[in-house]
């Protein structure tokens, strides 16, 4: 018996992949032979037509719209990445067992869509999606102009260096500056589709050099998405009108209306907003900057990547372009504290983890190091009233030590590897010990609260003798 299907997450990195993984591995151990395609950063492991025609069971992992049409005619059951990662066996069962399986037609696809409405967090993190290689790109090519010295890249600077120069202007003046368009693109092209790209991109730029910043694209895109969606889909045009109205009549309006409104309302108020917002961090003491820090470890910690952890990421990710660089520093710190100490619980508590999970542990080394914190999530699926804690205790003392510290960082990304590069981080040591810090708690607390593995086993075998105690009674 063979099932196939498909896995997507929004930013396209690691629920995707994790997804595909654990339901390939559970297939495996039900005796069913499994296939799954990723579509990530790039689609791979592609489905072909004799394998979605032959196949017992399909099902789509997904936290976004993907091409339906292959499916035609096929009953899937369509699932989120999560869901998958937590409930792979049951989710398998009710496939193959039909349950919660809808067949796709040629009006599925819009009923599917109509059904299942993106939500406002859906059109931020696609709009995060487009920002994110702006982002990344562009903060580890400024770092890496910081190697030639704070000033390098200054014309007026005695140590001037024309590399420097080239890589500033690359990374900050192009890349980095394209990050609130890029925002606002992505968001109206979410809502209204491929028409929603001009305005969304104007509406951003606007945001960006009018001073409303991120706060200002994010606003800005969600006007130009719903408006062009009401132009470009929603009002009726006689056939021979269309194509004019679709090139001409659609973007003008949209981004003349959107700009307008990005002048005269939304500019002020959020500029004054913002520049609140950076003056209050900016003047964080050492308590101020503890007690922030540690709600960031929290939010991290709370979901692995999930809503909680994207929405105070993006935020420091968008402070950056105000200039405030401490909140992303300490994000990144406690985003790999998760799958580091889960790294060195697995050495230091042997008998708390499987031996596939010590197996596991050992990539974490790699995921923690490179900030993903996602490496954690099947060993907080596994064990969730104890692991979760543990991983929240320990990225808030890497983050409270961070903002108490005031460390900043120039790279958005990276995890360890930009350490390498002179002059990214403010203050390295203390850095070091934020990270080492909320590692070495994260691992202390999994070896306190997790049960050994035999001890776990015997509580089970006592719960199903007792269940079937209870059924014979």
């Amino acid at each position: 018996m063979k099932i196939i299907g498909v896995t997507a997450c929004p930013t396209g990195i690691a629920h995707t992949y994790m997804s595909a993984e654990k339901l390939e591995i559970t297939a495996k151990k039900m005796n069913l032979e499994a296939k799954f395609e990723t579509q990530g950063i790039k689609t791979e492991n592609t489905l072909t037509e004799s394998e979605i025609a032959e196949a017992q069971a399909i099902i789509l992992a997904i936290d976004k719209e993907i091409d339906m049409e292959r499916f035609t005619g096929k009953k899937v059951k369509r699932v989120s990445t999560s869901r998958a990662i937590k409930e792979p066996e049951l989710v398998i069962k009710e496939a193959l067992e039909g349950i919660g399986v809808s067949e796709v037609s040629g009006t599925t696809k819009q009923k599917a869509t109509k059904n299942q409405k993106p939500t406002l967090y859906n059109h931020f993190m696609s709009g995060v999606n487009y920002m994110l290689p702006f982002v990344i790109a562009g903060g580890i090519i400024i770092a890496l102009s910081f190697a030639f010295g704070i000033t390098a890249s200054d014309p007026q600077s005695e140590n001037y260096n024309a590399l420097a120069g080239a890589l500033s202007r690359i990374g900050g003046d192009t890349a980095f500056a394209m990050m609130v368009p890029a925002l606002g693109a992505g968001i109206a092209t979410s809502i209204a589709g491929k028409a929603g790209f001009a305005p969304g991109i104007v509406a951003g730029l606007l945001a960006s050099t009018g001073g409303s910043g991120f706060l200002g694209g994010m606003i800005g895109g969600l006007l130009a998405g719903y408006l062009t969606d009401f132009l470009a889909n929603k009002v009726t045009i006689k056939k021979e009108l269309l194509s004019i109205y679709q090139l001409i009549v659609v973007p003008l309006v949209s981004i003349l209306i959107v700009g307008l409104a990005m002048v005269f309302i939304v500019e002020q108020p959020i500029s004054w907003l913002l520049d609140t917002l950076t003056n209050w961090l900016n003047s964080l003491g050492n308590t101020s900057g503890l007690m922030f820090g540690l709600i960031i470890g929290v939010m991290m910690a709370a979901d692995m990547g999930g809503p909680i952890n994207k929405s105070i990421s993006t935020f420091s990710i968008g402070l950056m372009s105000a200039g405030v660089n401490a909140p992303i520093a300490a994000c990144m710190a406690a985003g790999m504290t998760p799958p580091l100490g889960i790294a060195l619980a697995t050495i230091l508590f042997k008998k708390k983890f499987t031996k596939e999970e010590q197996t596991s542990g050992q990539s974490c080394w790699i995921l923690g190091a490179s900030y993903i914190t996602e490496g954690a999530i099947p060993f907080a699926v596994s064990d969730p009233i104890r692991v979760i804690p543990s991983l929240i205790i320990g990225s808030a003392t890497a983050a409270g030590i961070s903002m108490a510290a005031g460390v900043t960082s120039m790279a958005p990304h990276g995890g360890i590897w930009v350490m390498l590069i002179p002059n990214v981080l403010n203050d390295l040591p203390m850095y070091l010990v934020a990270i080492v810090s909320g590692t070495v708690v994260t691992a202390l607390s999994l070896g306190l609260l997790k049960k050994s593995v035999e001890e776990k086993t015997v509580t089970e075998k006592v719960k199903e003798e007792k269940l079937t105690n209870e059924v014979e009674a």
